[in-house]
C-alpha cells in the first residue's frame, strides 16, 4: 500500500510554475512601453515629447509562461494633426517603427517582432496627407482630421480576445530608416521592423503577441 500511496500523492501535487529571467532589446521611433501580462516592465527613457528621440533600450524582466507581451508604441506628434515641426519649413507627418527581440537566460531567442504580432492603431492623423502642406494646420479642420480611440481594457493580458486585431505590418530598413540606437544592437535575422498599416498616419499602435 505504501508505494501506491506515494505514487498517488505524487500525481496529486500540482505543477509549480517557475518564473524565468528574460532579456529584451527594443528600438522605437519614437517611444515605447513594454508590458508583460498586463504589468509594465520597461519604458523608453526618452520622453515622447522629445523630438527626434531615437534610441534603443535593453533590459531584463521575470515572468512565468505563457507570456503576453504588449507594447505601446508612439510616434512623436505636436498635436492631434499628427504633424511635427508645425509652422516651420520642416512641417511634416512623422513616421514610426518598432523592433524587438527577447531572449531567455541561456541567450536563446524566445520571440522577435514579426508578422505574427498583432497591432491595433488607436491614433491616426492626419486623415488626409494634404494637411502636411497646410499653412495653418488646425486639429480637426479640413484635411487635418484625426481618429483616436481608447486602448481596450485588458488588451495586454491573456484573457483578452484579440481575434479581430490585424496582424502587424512589416517594413524594411529602407522604409523606416532607423536612426540612433538601432545599430547599437545585434538584431536577430528574424527580427523585423513592424508598425500599423501606414508609417506616417498611424501614430499610436498597440502591439501584442503571446509566448507559450
Amino acid at each position: 500500500m505504501k508505494p501506491f500511496l506515494a505514487a498517488t500523492l505524487a500525481i496529486c501535487i500540482p505543477a509549480v510554475a517557475l518564473a524565468e529571467t528574460f532579456s529584451a532589446d527594443v528600438w522605437a521611433d519614437n517611444w515605447f512601453e513594454m508590458r508583460i501580462n498586463g504589468e509594465t516592465v520597461a519604458q523608453d527613457s526618452v520622453p515622447i515629447t522629445t523630438e527626434r528621440s531615437f534610441n534603443a533600450e535593453s533590459f531584463e524582466f521575470e515572468a512565468e509562461r505563457p507570456i503576453v507581451i504588449g507594447v505601446v508604441a508612439m510616434d512623436f506628434k505636436e498635436n492631434d494633426t499628427g504633424l511635427e515641426y508645425i509652422g516651420t519649413r520642416r512641417q511634416q507627418m512623422g513616421d514610426g517603427g518598432l523592433i524587438a527581440q527577447i531572449r531567455n537566460a541561456a541567450g536563446d531567442t524566445v520571440v522577435v517582432s514579426d508578422a505574427a504580432w498583432q497591432c491595433l492603431v488607436v491614433h491616426t492623423a492626419p486623415l488626409d496627407a494634404a494637411c502636411e502642406d497646410a499653412a495653418d494646420p488646425v486639429v480637426g479642420v479640413g484635411a487635418c482630421g484625426f481618429e483616436a480611440t481608447e486602448a481596450p481594457a485588458g488588451w495586454d493580458t491573456a484573457e483578452f480576445d484579440a481575434t479581430d486585431w490585424p496582424q502587424a505590418d512589416v517594413y524594411t530598413e529602407a522604409q523606416v530608416d532607423p536612426k540612433m540606437g538601432y545599430d547599437e544592437i545585434t538584431w536577430s535575422d528574424d527580427a523585423a521592423l513592424i508598425w500599423g498599416p501606414d508609417l506616417e498616419q498611424s501614430n499610436t499602435v498597440l502591439c501584442r503577441v503571446t509566448v507559450d
